[in-house]
């Protein structure tokens, strides 16, 4: 029996690396298939609306999707459509891996770990903004939440257990931030207690972005809150090459929706030269979701061997290849 998935080409190079995931998808011949939906700038143009009801409804029929990058209008009072999407449907775990591929701009070999950002709250929520009638002073809240922050710290050791991965690192700022960032911290301090089989240590933020670039093979599984987990998680990806291999999951408590986590990159679209390899890592998270670990499996596997022969990889990876070319060299090896 075949499982449908919702599916947002994007905008920007969008159309181009999706369907060159829906080609790989296609070829594991799994039985998935797709409703498409739009959001978005093509959905702007369409309907008036950048998040349709329409496509709201599709996911949360299906559960699972698959999304393109997508472009928010800039100015205008449009909020960012991905911010929208996970306070939707409640998409309070952000994980984004990163692994070291063959014949890539990376500066290190071996890296395997895992950022785990809290999605939903923070300084992400965007909640009492206001500037002084001057213009002088600019005012944000950040607010954390007791069960927003358990529940990201658990998601993480969770993950961790099932991956048999060995340790756990909570990153705060809660030295100077010692209401929001603390309340992090203690509650990251408790929930590590009821996972005695694995290590957990904590580290100031700053201090984590230096042992980053100075010794990555000191982390494991990364948890942290919303800002610090976007920028950590960048960083991570500058280490195995660039977003162009960094996959991103947003998992919720019944709605999960994959993606790559670099934007629509309009300056090369439409050029057939985007790399569509952090989308499909993207998809492998998903079939890992969706209990298909053999499939995803292929994926990766597939991809690294690509890499490695550095058969028709794009330019960004130092090849002439194409989008198309690059995904034909990656279904022979399938």
């Amino acid at each position: 029996m075949g499982r449908t998935i919702a599916v947002i080409r994007g905008d920007g190079i969008g159309p181009e690396i999706m369907e060159s995931a829906i080609r790989v998808l296609d070829a594991l011949d799994i039985g998935l298939e797709y409703e498409f939906v739009e959001a978005g700038v093509a959905a702007y143009q369409a309907t008036g609306e950048l998040l349709p009801a329409a496509t709201l409804e599709t996911i949360a029929r299906h559960k699972v999707a698959l999304k393109g990058p997508l472009m928010t209008p800039i100015g205008g009072g449009f909020s960012s459509i991905n911010v929208q999407l996970r306070k939707h449907f409640d998409l309070y775990a952000n994980v984004r891996p990163v692994i070291t591929f063959p014949d890539t701009k990376a500066r290190y070999q071996d890296i395997d770990l895992i950022t785990v950002r809290e999605n939903t709250e923070g300084a992400y929520s965007a909640e009492g903004q206001t500037i002084s009638e001057d213009g002088e002073i600019a005012l944000s809240m950040v607010r954390n939440t007791r069960h927003g922050c358990e529940r990201i710290v658990r998601y993480a050791f969770e993950l961790a257990r099932r991956q048999r991965r060995r340790k756990i690192t909570a990153v705060h700022k809660a030295n100077i931030m010692k209401t929001t960032s603390g309340m992090f911290l203690k509650v990251a301090r408790e929930v590590a207690t009821e996972f005695p089989d694995i290590a957990f240590n904590e580290m100031i933020v700053d201090n984590t972005c230096m042992q980053l670039v100075m010794n990555p093979h000191q982390f494991d599984v990364i948890v942290t809150t919303n800002l610090f987990g976007d920028i950590i998680s960048d960083l991570c990806a500058g280490l195995v090459g660039g977003l162009g291999l960094a996959p991103g999951a947003n998992i919720g408590s019944e709605i999960a929706i994959f993606e790559a986590v670099h934007g629509s990159a309009p300056d090369i679209a439409g050029k057939g030269v985007a790399n569509p390899c952090a989308l499909l890592l993207g998809a492998t998270q998903m079939l890992s979701h969706m209990g298909l670990e053999d499939a995803a499996i292929r994926v990766r596997s597939a991809i690294r061997e690509t890499l490695d022969a550095r058969d028709n990889t794009t330019p960004d990876l130092g090849g002439s290849g194409t989008t198309s070319s690059f995904t034909d060299a990656l279904l022979k090896r399938l």
